[in-house]
């Protein structure tokens, strides 16, 4: 397996009004992510996991730095491509490995059983299958919300400033393949979450957006709130 990569990410809760001024601020020296739709943002949903104890819930509530979450994702509803990922944190930092799951695997897994047809190239999904029946990692919330996203890569930076609005909490996590799931939001209204994720330095210009009054960086953790707030 090729060496984890692992990416800064800074998370602020934003105000409409500081919205507005942050995203007139990005769009005037970066792009919109390829992936969106015309309507300039998509839809992301995911199904994330834990096991008897509530570990990773626990994990991100007592701040503890070497940390992991499963979760299967997909985006605008679309069962075409299913993705299970695994995100780890370690000092501060954060790494994603992924491997693609078929529709069958994914019913089987929010049923809380493993597939019988893991493949050798499914690392993750091995992984994950250890820790069901080592640990009883189950599907624990489904996190539904919608992403503006911008990149910037001048140079040698690597830079991706997303928006994230209507972040709403499902308990029911057999609705996951479903057009529409029913929930509750776990932000305040008017509130979207701002993502700034870089690779080895902030070029100053992005460091400029971060200097807006009344902006502070948050142990923000769209999983944790809507595991606290379940609809």
């Amino acid at each position: 397996m090729s060496e984890l990569h692992y990416r800064h990410e800074y998370k602020y809760p934003l105000t409409n009004g500081q919205k507005l001024i942050e995203d007139a601020k990005i769009s005037a020296i970066a792009q919109k992510d390829t992936h969106a739709a015309k309507e300039g943002f998509y839809n992301i949903r995911s199904l994330y996991f834990d096991d008897y104890e509530n570990s990773c819930y626990m994990d991100n509530e007592n701040g503890v730095d070497e940390r992991e979450k499963y979760r299967i994702r997909i985006y605008n509803h679309n069962t075409e491509r299913i993705t299970l990922e695994l995100k780890e944190k370690l000092r501060g930092r954060t790494s994603k490995r992924s491997c693609p799951i078929t529709v069958s695997q994914c019913r089987k897994l929010m049923k809380g059983l493993i597939p019988e047809d893991i493949q050798p190239s499914q690392q993750v999904l091995h992984k994950l299958a250890y820790l069901m029946a080592v640990k009883l990692m189950r599907p624990a919330v489904i996190v539904d919300y919608d992403r503006v996203p911008y990149v910037y890569r001048p140079m040698d930076a690597n830079v991706r400033v997303t928006f994230d609005s209507n972040i709403t909490s499902v308990k029911d996590v057999r609705a996951f393949l479903d057009e529409k799931v029913y929930g509750r939001g776990v932000m305040p209204e008017g509130y979207t979450l701002m993502e700034v994720k870089f690779d080895s330095f902030l070029p100053d210009e992005i460091y400029s957006l971060l200097q807006l009054n009344g902006l502070t960086a948050s142990t923000f953790s769209k999983y944790y709130l809507c595991r606290k707030f379940k609809g």
